[in-house]
């Protein structure tokens, strides 16, 4: 929205800086940071007084939950970073078809994870919304999102490459539609189921998804730039450079966030964060031609969804091998195996934040080796 104000540069110099991309990243990582940390008390006190806290399952993460002393803390924290984000992007982002899709999906998924939260919390219902419901909403918003970028002009033909990393070319140059539907959807659903398993301690789930957002602002202007995709041999896409903005509001309001969220945690972001940001970044993936890359950029949230996979698998297989079903890992998502082995909360996070930088870098060294 203030991206219009370019055109009263004549009339006011410094307005032109307004046309570079980094600079309204920069303002935008700023303008969600600062309106994280003014709606963030506010919000974190209006929850406490409606009793918004997580719901636990005693059976499972009850001995977690009263040593590290969670059942108190509010949860639906995640509209803190719809908010900041939202808000941050429309008046930074210069209005595209790329921006229209991110924030639809964005939305889309915020409310689908604001109900489930709702029901949790305030319905006192452990299950939230049924998987059908969840699944027919995430259907609908894929399909929305599809249908958008295969019918706008500026998308329609962009959209169909299928890019991998180390190779510097599409592998497949027309995906039909209902490939790029599976695929799309597999991205939102796969990867917002990840950061709500991720989202178990203290400052985890929101501090990988920093280091994420980083490293997609970094693609996204990479994509966008004729003269950089050229020269690192990546797809050309005009109009995703804007993507940059809003990765650097989930940068501004993930800091916000943080400031809530850090051991000891004033606030969880439930499912109206997690789902959102989950499926923000996997759409942005796609836009930007760098699905893939994803799975090495987001290592952890890989790492903590595949813990919870191979603990069910492994589960079943011995049961029927044996009679009685064995655990691979003591507890998953993995971050709780480290701290039943006896490792200090803020320790399993600050690994894992150290290792989500590690994925990030060797994300961004794949846009190099090709």
């Amino acid at each position: 929205m203030l991206s219009y104000l370019t055109t009263l540069d004549r009339y006011f110099g410094p307005l032109r800086e307004l046309r570079y991309i980094t600079v309204r990243t920069i303002l935008a990582a700023g303008t969600a940071a600062l309106i994280g940390f003014l709606i963030g008390p506010w919000l974190i006190a209006r929850l406490r007084r409606l009793k918004f806290g997580q719901l636990y399952d005693d059976d499972r993460t009850g001995d977690l939950a009263r040593r590290f002393d969670k059942k108190n803390v509010p949860t639906m924290g995640g509209l803190i970073i719809f908010f900041s984000v939202f808000a941050s992007s429309l008046l930074w982002a210069a209005p595209n078809v790329w921006v229209f899709v991110a924030l639809l999906v964005f939305t889309a998924l915020a409310a689908v994870g604001f109900r489930d939260d709702y029901l949790k919390v305030v319905r006192r219902s452990r299950d939230g919304i049924s998987s059908r419901e969840k699944i027919l909403w995430q259907s609908l918003t894929t399909v929305a999102a599809v249908a958008i970028l295969w019918l706008d002009p500026a998308s329609s033909e962009k959209i169909r490459e299928l890019w991998v990393p180390f190779v510097k070319h599409p592998v497949i140059a027309s995906l039909p539609l209902a490939a790029l539907f599976v695929l799309v959807y597999l991205w939102l659903v796969g990867f917002s189921n990840a950061i709500n398993l991720t989202d178990g301690l203290d400052g985890l789930a929101v501090g990988c998804t920093i280091t994420v957002a980083l490293v997609y602002g970094i693609m996204a202007y990479a994509a966008g730039n004729v003269k950089i995709a050229d020269y690192l041999l990546i797809s050309f896409v005009p109009g995703t450079g804007e993507l940059t903005v809003i990765c650097g509001a989930v940068v501004g309001a993930g800091l916000a966030f943080l400031w809530y969220n850090s051991h000891p945690a004033e606030v969880f972001m439930g499912d109206t964060g997690s789902l959102a940001l989950g499926g923000l970044i996997g759409m942005i993936a796609f836009m930007v031609q760098q699905p893939l890359t994803l799975v090495i950029v987001g290592g952890v949230f890989v790492w903590e969804a595949a813990s919870v996979v191979i603990q069910v698998a492994y589960f079943k297989a011995t049961r029927r091998r044996y009679g009685a079903g064995r655990r691979f890992f003591l507890m998953a998502p993995v971050h709780h195996h480290f701290q039943h082995r006896g490792w200090p909360e803020t320790k399993v996070v600050q690994r894992f934040w150290i290792l989500s930088l590690i994925f990030a870098l060797a994300g961004l060294g794949t846009l190099k080796i090709r």
